[in-house]
């Protein structure tokens, strides 16, 4: 690949939101007032504010779990809340990390991984390499026939991160990925989070209380009125 295509790569949006609304309960609570966002290929992005602010909304929108009221999201290019792309966004564009892991907890951490893989259609050797791989990167190797309910805080968010990229997404959302950990194991999952996404060239926006970990990634946004924000001393 040549500097030029390398760049324009590196460049290209990813995530687009564009004058985004998003109101709950009857349109009593409003969340997003017209919220803007862009993130280009390689990028880690940190979404910070208070709770209820909206940065869980606003990764559930982007990851096709939430619809928008009004406004434009798109991922590579592809408008999420178009019923028709909403298999292919959740099955091949974009990995999910919530706080909570979302693991079913009486499957082994071997097939909680390989769920995503058998719904994309996925060959079990090409999965099982990929699992053995990520596994081995994550240090969960030794682990692959526990269950979930037998395995440690950091264990299950580790597996969580496998399970996010089972199939090679281009985009990680992380909502608060370390919020349920002790520092210690929060400071441990944060670095292997980022060796990762590094690694494998992938695009992180990540939710976050954390602003030791906020400033760990290449830009921090500010949520605030139902808008994003980017601080001036950032830019």
């Amino acid at each position: 690949m040549t500097n030029a295509a390398q760049h324009n790569e590196q460049s290209r949006v990813v995530l687009r939101a564009e004058d985004v609304w998003k109101s709950y309960d009857d349109e009593t609570i409003t969340v997003l007032q017209g919220a803007n966002f862009e993130a280009v290929q390689g990028q880690t992005v940190a979404l910070c504010g208070p709770s209820g602010c909206g940065k869980s909304t606003l990764l559930h929108l982007f990851g096709g779990l939430d619809t928008p009221d009004r406004g434009r999201v798109a991922v590579n290019g592809i408008e999420v809340n178009e019923r028709r792309n909403l298999l292919r966004l959740l099955r091949h564009e974009v990995g999910f990390v919530f706080q909570l892991h979302n693991l079913i907890p009486d499957l082994t951490l071997e097939e909680n991984c390989l769920i995503p893989t058998v719904a994309a259609g996925i060959d079990r050797r090409i999965a099982q390499a990929r699992l053995r791989q990520l596994t081995d990167r994550t240090g969960l190797s030794h682990r692959l026939g526990q269950r979930i309910q037998k395995l440690s805080g950091g264990e299950r968010q580790r597996t969580a991160l496998c399970r996010a990229l089972m199939n090679k997404p281009k985009i990680l959302l992380a909502d608060e990925p370390t919020g349920s950990l002790d520092e210690h194991t929060s400071a441990i999952v944060f670095e292997l989070l980022l060796d990762v996404v590094a690694t494998e060239g992938v695009t992180l926006l990540m939710a976050t209380h954390d602003r030791g970990l906020a400033e760990r990634c290449d830009r921090v946004l500010e949520m605030r009125d139902g808008k994003i924000h980017e601080p001036e001393y950032a830019r």
